[in-house]
């Protein structure tokens, strides 16, 4: 890496060509994440918080948890005073809670365009979008395995939502690339087609140590080791166990100053009890484990308490969403974490349907709710999310994409300045009379109303006359609309070009694995 890769580059710096960019490029509005100015709803009490918190320890301390193939994690636990039996570690009472106290409560992800950075923690809610499905489908080419040209797609898409803060991380999963290179790919894509912030890969800690070069080259090697540029999700493999992919993945980005995601994945009845309480219960534990392990490797690492939870159809085995269950977990996952003063992930648009119809609008909205009024902070899967995951749908995507915009309204609770008293209105119209010509209307219309940029207000022979299309079709001609739109945000030519000749690097220097 050059000397002037290791300085913190200013996005879009390089001259005269970056500058021309600069001037010719279409500025894309996007929302500043989401600060609350609402309560949010506290489903536990404090003697039910404390019982939970009480048979956490235990669970920690009596059954242990599992840190497999990683003798390096398990000296570290010994050092730190746990009882390490085999692979089992038996965390005394107090220890984990003591570490994970060492974790920051709040911590910003720089974005290349500094005015799209994040704030991650406290009363915001930071939108990101669907992560991990192997298909994608649309309204032309219905469901089919995801390539890296739709990859792109999800990127260029998530770049040209207003109400999306964050790129995201595997948006798709490109199979027409071999596994041990894609990830590269979909970095390279973050990097260059959005200028919002994305998340690194984690499928092998080498791949989390490329994730971290190619941040070095985009942002700077010093910036990165001084600022966090990359939050990454790490998955417990529930019940209770931290395999060394995962674990080894955390350990390369909290090394480096990265913020990971530490979230058990529970599907309630299969990996976690079918009680709330013993759920929320195995949750803390493992999160407690997790961070804790974060902490030993470097004290102060920004993390983020992650709460993946669905319940199961006990006739099919096939998990569900939406569901009671699913946001009364949320709701207290979210008062466990505010106790630990850290960040809280969860929530998303998620959904068990195969198409983007009425049972996925049901059941995305009770989790998208459940997310903004139970202190969500770092929302995954806000958009895009289809089948339980394995599909990623381009129309479900702008769908949810805008209803993004009712939790940006709805969170700015209500105004109860002097305009907003309407008094004035009040005694203008008077009794009998309509609102619509008096001056506070005049006044106010344009910003009154939250506006949908996709649903169809119209009267019936109108909409009639212009094709009787649903919400699916309308969202598959907006997909149309801003791909056209499209412009790739500027970037030093000369930064790009050093990513594209990592990558070809990176990929020349082994052979492809489908596996």
């Amino acid at each position: 890496m050059t000397e002037a890769a290791t300085r913190r580059r200013a996005p879009g710096s390089g001259g005269g060509a970056a500058r021309r960019a600069e001037r010719t490029s279409v500025r894309i509005e996007t929302a500043r994440f989401i600060e609350r100015n609402i309560p949010l709803f506290e489903i536990l009490n404090a003697e039910a918080l404390e019982i939970i918190e009480a048979n956490a320890e235990i669970l920690l301390e009596e059954i242990g948890v599992n840190f497999v193939q990683n003798p390096e994690a398990l000296a570290r636990w010994r050092e730190a005073g746990a009882d390490v039996q085999g692979e089992r570690v038996h965390i005394p009472r107090g220890l984990a809670r003591e570490l994970c106290a060492k974790a920051p409560a709040r911590y910003t992800q720089m974005a290349r365009n500094p005015e799209k950075s994040v704030e991650i923690g406290g009363n915001t809610l930071v939108c990101a979008p669907v992560y991990g499905p192997p298909f994608v489908r649309d309204l032309a080419g219905g469901r089919r395995y995801a390539t890296m040209e739709d990859f792109r797609k999800f990127v260029k898409l998530g770049y040209m939502s207003k109400w999306l803060h964050h790129s995201g991380g595997t948006v798709c999963e490109p199979t027409d690339v071999p596994v041990n290179k894609r990830h590269l790919d979909m970095l390279l894509a973050h990097m260059t087609l959005s200028d919002k912030p994305f998340m690194g890969s984690v499928t092998e800690p080498s791949r989390a140590q490329d994730s971290v070069e190619m941040c070095e080259i985009l942002f700077g090697q010093e910036f990165v080791q001084q600022n966090t540029v990359m939050t990454s999700l790490i998955n417990v493999n529930s019940p209770m166990t931290f395999d060394d992919v995962m674990m080894g993945a955390l350990e390369v980005y909290v090394r480096n100053n990265q913020a990971c995601i530490v979230s058990p994945f529970i599907v309630g009845g299969a990996m976690a009890p079918v009680s709330v309480a013993g759920t929320l219960t195995q949750v803390l534990a493992e999160v407690m484990a997790g961070i804790g392990y974060a902490q030993l490797v470097r004290p102060g690492a920004p993390v983020i308490f992650g709460a993946f939870v669905t319940s199961i159809d006990m006739n099919s085995g096939a998990p569900t969403f939406g569901t009671p269950e699913a946001s009364q977990i949320l709701y207290g996952a979210g008062q466990l974490a505010r106790r630990m003063n850290l960040p809280f992930r969860s929530g998303g648009g998620l959904c068990g349907s195969k198409l983007p119809d009425a049972q996925a609008a049901y059941e995305t909205t009770q989790t998208l709710n459940a997310a903004l009024l139970g202190g969500v902070n770092f929302m995954l899967h806000s958009c895009g999310w289809l089948e339980g995951g394995l599909v990623a749908s381009f129309e479900k995507f702008v769908m949810d994409a805008d209803q993004l915009g009712v939790l940006h309204k709805f969170a700015q609770g209500i105004a109860m300045d002097e305009n907003a008293q309407a008094l004035d209105a009040i005694r203008e119209v008077g009794p009998g009379g309509h609102y619509l010509g008096c001056a506070h209307t005049q006044g106010n219309f344009k910003s009154a109303f939250w506006r949908t940029e996709l649903f169809d207000y119209k009267p019936f022979e109108t909409w009639d006359e212009e094709g009787a299309r649903d919400t699916v079709s309308l969202a598959s001609e907006r997909v149309d609309k801003l791909m056209g739109q499209y412009q790739q945000p500027a970037l030093d030519p000369a930064v790009t070009e050093a990513l594209s000749a990592y990558v070809a690097e990176k990929k020349a220097s082994m052979p492809d694995a489908f596996s």
